[in-house]
């Protein structure tokens, strides 16, 4: 426990001095406030939530990924993680110091945007745990990604690709019925269906984003093993 509280506190000294990292948790639901107040509650014909579900999801599903992948890639191009994985610390231990600082700072973002969307009983209830399960996928796979990649640069071009494509799927796929198919197994399809309908199927979904993480949890460990030694 040690271990994680050390990795945690690290990982929070870092963000307050990165403003690159620290201000992607403040644009999304600054962008989705200005458009509610300045666009949906002015015309009648939009939902007053459309942009705050817009942004929630985007946020969990999709700006998080390429956030984490620069974090533990920074870790590694600085050896950072070498010295922790000789320091006897685990995966588990390194992936809930650092990505539960940033899971905690994502949920504090979940609830702005639940509350900007003035949802309420059993609504608010689904879109919390949506919204925390989703950024929970996010932190892993962009973990995952950052002890892969070589280097920031090289960690920025392979999450960015892997996160639009993520993250515009589930657009794509109201449009179409063969993305809707491939998209339907990924947990930013199950956010996206969740924060848009309270009256979809909720276990279902949240089963689906549980065994993505289940997934990604695997190939975090095997990643962090093989490559956290690295010189």
């Amino acid at each position: 426990m040690r271990n994680v509280n050390t990795i945690f506190i690290k990982q929070a000294n870092d963000m307050f001095k990165n403003m690159g990292t620290l201000i992607q948790f403040i644009i999304f639901p600054a962008v989705a406030f200005i458009m509610t107040r300045l666009v949906a509650i002015p015309d009648d014909d939009i939902p007053n939530n459309m942009f705050v579900t817009m942004m929630a999801a985007i946020f969990a599903g999709m700006a998080l990924i390429p956030v984490m992948t620069g974090i533990i890639a920074e870790d590694v191009e600085r050896k950072s993680l070498k010295l922790l994985v000789m320091a006897g610390v685990r995966p588990h231990q390194y992936l809930l110091g650092i990505g539960g600082f940033i899971l905690l700072a994502g949920s504090v973002a979940a609830v702005a945007f639940g509350l900007m969307g003035d949802f309420a009983g059993i609504e608010i209830v689904k879109f919390l745990a949506i919204m925390i399960t989703g950024t929970s996928a996010s932190i892993i796979l962009g973990a995952t990604i950052g002890i892969v990649a070589k280097n920031r640069q090289s960690a920025a071009s392979i999450s960015l690709p892997i996160a639009m494509v993520l993250g515009f799927a589930p657009m794509i796929s109201n449009f179409n019925e063969t993305v809707e198919r491939f998209s339907n197994v990924f947990f930013t399809q199950q956010i996206n269906v969740i924060v848009n309908d309270f009256n979809a199927n909720f276990v279902r979904a949240m089963l689906i984003v549980g065994s993505n993480i289940a997934v990604l949890t695997v190939l975090f460990a095997i990643a962090y093993k093989k490559k956290g030694l690295r010189g």
